[in-house]
């Protein structure tokens, strides 16, 4: 259970999705040394000497309260002005006084619907009495406020909770008599929150965020929610709230809504959005089950498959009994049973006396168990057997699926979650207008009032970029349309050349003939977009069966080989099947970074069908995969892009993809990619490493390791990236911008302190004195604001779609109230309504304006090499994203101690020098300049030098 944070001001925001009743507080750690320029220049002269004293410079450790993110330098004013509608409502901050008494229950309880349970049964008893009227709010484990003192500092109440039996399945113990628990409460005053210093925040006199006073504020707001609805993280559901939709093999959608307390610059803002989550559905288990494995399970018997997925699907459930008329006791299911239930007996006392389950539930209960082929659930405690039928049990209503969807639930999840702008809206409306925050007991009495409109907006919508493409073409350059062109009478802007390629077909389906018609008119795209394509592969198509993926990629490379008598393949094109499982990450994983090959995969319904979008989309990502360039902005050729033009620019992205719930021993991947070429910054390399479980801080961006023979090496990601920059373009970066996607509000200081430290350190590896000015800025996606057209009837600030147009950024009234932030939509609105990506600038030594940051941002949103669109969130952290999720291939899976495949790789590092190896690597285990190793992770598989060298992730 999280420890209570004393009530005390300082804060670094609040993650959106984390739960309720976390204080977040400032993070500071002894072994994060923030690297001053000037500290830096004062080295020895001698490379090595320089970097050695870098990486150990003295100083004391920089705490995340010494340190302040850059203040906002004044609003943006490029761009067409508009005005557009937020989902943020504002909130009058109250005038009484909040206060906090720590709450402990005895006997301890960990659930916190248990605890408020009690808390809720104690205000309903004393509110009138022993607590003076007051209607306090709780946490659900150890805080409760109040507004205003209570009438005592410190008091013991004692409270009789009726409490659920779960003693009446067929099971060796005695059935336990249903009776009141019996809990001590015990309340003592801790603090007061001063909500002075809310105000002076928000109005700008004061730096740091109080969070408990916001924590509290947030809490009364979700109080009444909690009561009636089911609440997930920030958000609630119910089938009050909208029509449930099915979702298949036993699951269905909760609408629902996301609730949270911001601070901004117009004041206090509540922030409500609609959501939508799976839920399992409340069947009988039986039924339940028929609809998991899709077949009749009371007539057709259950393979061991079956099983398996059966109990997977049911592990941790939560069922009550229905063969008994007037007792609905609930039990969680632990398992089920390797036998079925005409076979189970187990003893009924202390002498070993054996009955059967069948006998026990007749005599017992007058129940008559149907279907005894069925095994039963076990339930309760896993040490002792306690056994109960399946036709006597159905699912509790309310439980969340926490699993992984498969791809039709998660596309029938999408047509709930997707409405329409206006829709949108009217339902954001809706849901302030049911919650009637003005009638809610505990807003009125902690003096909360929330406004029911809409916040208006003052919003730009920034010009579409210039791009240039070859001069061959009949279009050399182009101006971008809301957000979209397309490659007629346009050639890229440096097309690759393919000499030799060849294809291998994984689809049954596809016949030799149609895979080489296929191959030729995706060659002859390739020439059109302006490639050097040859027409005819180096080998015939070769046919291969899945199974034998690695067999076939070998054959083919050996073959193609020795046609070319040394010359290398450039290029594989494959044939997949539409559902193909682990082949693709299969093909990827052995191409990449055993064979050294570039694959370009295509699915069997897109070799039927072809058609000319998809070719020159698949051209485009062949052009880049080749080292070719599709398209550059027209400022960047003429040198007019404000703080990159001037001097080289080396553009990072970054971010960590995290294993999918479940799965507790998988690592997590960092990915960092960089741009490759400048001016034009629009080629960007790519390197990966495994580290730690769910490690947000990426840990090999800097590192050293002893060698034997050369001492103290020098090695990690940024420093790779640096060295390959300057072999690229002949010149050492002299500025670095640095986009790192996926850190929530809560992890702004500390990711901020770990790795910036090691840019410096890399930068100061490489040569003394060498430290460009860097600006740091964290690209976020999973927040909950929402734009909308003042005018949804409005065509000239709206798309198609009925979203705002792409290049609409937001600086004011909803941001935070001093710092450097704003929201851009960068792109247009395909489906469902847009989310603006969020960008908050922690970090600013090249000292840019509002209106330079938010240009630079948009136009590189032009310059993604997929696709003939702008994107949503800016390339080098999109990129970053691809690179991340590609290497999730190369973990082959393991086989664990219980038998159980595993994606992660659990065996130790080796030397902790993989990034010198190759571009796609782990590393960790051999030291690390951060203080922060990876030991206990295995290094993933080095890519090939050539196919490091290119945008292989695309």
């Amino acid at each position: 259970m999280p420890r209570r944070r004393k009530m005390k001001g300082g804060g670094g925001g609040r993650e959106d999705n984390g739960p309720v009743g976390d204080v977040i507080h400032h993070y500071s750690s002894p072994v994060l040394h923030l690297l001053p320029t000037e500290r830096v220049n004062k080295t020895p002269p001698r490379a090595a000497a320089a970097a050695a004293e870098a990486v150990a410079v003295a100083g004391l450790p920089v705490s995340s309260k010494a340190l302040r993110f850059p203040q906002r330098p004044g609003l943006g004013q490029a761009g067409m002005k508009c005005i557009v509608k937020a989902n943020h409502f504002l909130a009058q901050l109250p005038d009484k006084d909040l206060h906090q008494y720590d709450v402990c229950i005895t006997p301890e309880v960990t659930s916190k619907s248990v605890n408020r349970a009690i808390m809720g049964q104690l205000v309903k008893m004393y509110r009138d009495t022993e607590l003076g009227r007051r209607l306090p709010v709780y946490d659900g484990r150890k805080s409760l406020y109040t507004a205003g003192l209570l009438p005592f500092t410190s008091k013991e109440f004692t409270i009789a909770l009726a409490g659920e039996d779960e003693g009446n399945g067929a099971s060796s113990c005695k059935e336990k008599v249903s009776k009141k628990r019996q809990f001590k409460v015990f309340i003592k005053f801790a603090a007061r929150a001063d909500l002075h210093h809310l105000g002076q925040f928000l109005a700008g006199r004061q730096a740091d965020a109080p969070q408990e006073a916001l924590q509290v504020l947030d809490i009364v707001l979700r109080e009444l929610s909690i009561q009636r609805y089911c609440p997930v993280g920030r958000s609630f559901y119910s089938p009050a709230l909208g029509r449930r939709q099915p979702l298949g093999e036993g699951l269905e959608t909760w609408r629902g809504f996301y609730q949270s307390i911001r601070p901004t610059q117009m004041g206090l803002s509540l922030n409500i959005d609609m959501s939508s989550t799976a839920f399992i559905e409340p069947l009988p288990v039986i039924e339940f089950i028929a609809k998991v494995l899709n077949k009749d399970v009371v007539t057709r018997p259950l393979s061991d498959a079956d099983r398996i997925k059966i109990k997977k699907a049911l592990r941790g459930v939560k069922v009550e009994v229905t063969h008994r008329v007037n007792v609905r006791r609930k039990y969680r299911i632990s398992g089920l049973t390797s036998q079925p239930t005409r076979e189970l007996i187990f003893p009924v006392d202390d002498k070993s006396t054996m009955k059967s389950v069948v006998e026990y539930f007749q005599e017992m209960y007058g129940f008559t168990i149907q279907h005894t082929h069925l095994p039963c659930l076990q339930v309760g405690n896993t040490q002792k057997a306690n056994y109960l039928p399946m036709e006597a049990c159905k699912i509790v209503e309310g439980q969340r699926y926490s699993k992984r969807l498969n791809e039709k639930q998660i596309t029938a999840l999408l047509k709930v979650t997707c409405p329409r702008p206006r829709e949108r809206e009217m339902d954001i409306l809706q849901t302030v207008y049911q919650n009637d925050y003005d009638q809610d007991p505990y807003a009125k009495e902690f003096g909360l009032k929330i406004s029911d409109k809409l916040a208006s907006v003052e919003a730009r919508i920034l010009p579409a970029p210039w791009l240039k493409y070859h001069d061959t073409g009949k279009e050399k350059v182009c101006l971008p349309q809301v957000g979209q062109w397309n490659m007629m009478n346009k050639k890229m802007v440096n097309g690759g050349t393919v000499s030799h390629w060849a294809c291998i077909n994984f689809s049954r389906g596809v016949q030799e003939s149609v895979a080489l018609g296929f191959c030729h008119e995706l060659a002859q795209m390739c020439q059109i977009s302006g490639m050097v394509f040859n027409l005819e592969p180096v080998i015939p198509i070769y046919m291969s069966r899945p199974d034998q993926v690695e067999r076939a990629l070998k054959i083919v490379c050996k073959d193609a080989m020795n046609k070319l008598r040394g010359k290398e393949l450039e290029l594989l094109i494959v044939i997949l099947p539409d559902n193909n499982g682990s082949l693709y990450g299969d093909v990827k994983r052995i191409c990449e970074t055993d064979l050294g090959l570039i694959t370009q995969c295509c699915l069997t319904k897109h070799v039927y069908k072809v058609n000319k979008q998809y070719l020159a989309n698949v051209s485009l990502k062949i052009n880049v995969k080749m080292g070719g360039r599709n398209t550059v902005l027209l400022d960047a050729l003429s040198c007019r892009i404000p703080l990159v033009s001037d001097i080289p620019t080396i553009i990072f992205g970054a971010d960590v993809t995290h294993p999918e719930n479940g799965e507790d021993s998988s690592p997590s991947i960092a990915a960092v990619v960089a741009s490759q070429d400048w001016p034009e910054v629009t080629k960007y390399a790519g390197l990966v490493c495994a580290q730690a479980h769910r490690q947000e801080l990426i840990q090999d961006l800097f590192k050293t390791w002893q060698d034997p023979v050369r001492g103290t090496v020098f090695g990690g990601m940024i420093r790779e990236l640096l060295i390959s920059f300057r072999k690229a373009t002949g010149q050492k970066p002299l500025r670095i911008i640095f986009y790192r996607d996926g850190v929530s509000d809560c992890q702004f200081y500390q990711v901020l302190l770990y790795e910036l430290d090691a840019i410096r350190k890399a930068c100061a590896s490489l040569e003394p004195n060498y430290q460009p000015p860097v600006t740091f800025v964290v690209v976020q996606k999973r927040h909950h604001t929402r734009l909308f057209a003042n005018n949804h009837n409005h065509k000239n600030t709206t798309d198609k779609s009925g979203n705002i147009l792409p290049g609409t950024v937001v600086d004011s009234k909803i941001c935070h109230p001093t710092e450097f932030d704003f929201f851009l939509c960068s792109h247009a609105g395909i489906q469902g309504t847009s989310r603006p990506a969020h960008y908050h600038v922690l970090w600013d030594e090249n000292n840019f304006t509002a209106d330079g940051m938010q240009s630079l941002t948009n136009n590189l949103c032009y310059t993604y090499a997929r696709c003939t669109r702008s994107v949503s969130v800016v390339p080098p952290a999109y990129y970053a994203h691809l690179a991340a999720f590609r290497a999730r291939y190369y973990m082959e899976p393991d086989m664990s101690e219980g038998g159980s495949l595993s994606n992660g790789r659990s065996a130790a590092a080796g030397n902790g020098g993989g990034s010198r190896n190759g571009g796609v690597t782990g590393t960790g285990g051999g030291g690390n300049g951060n203080g922060n190793g990876n030991g206990g992770v295995r290094p993933l598989p080095a890519l090939k030098e050539n196919v490091k060298r290119v945008m292989f992730y695309c």
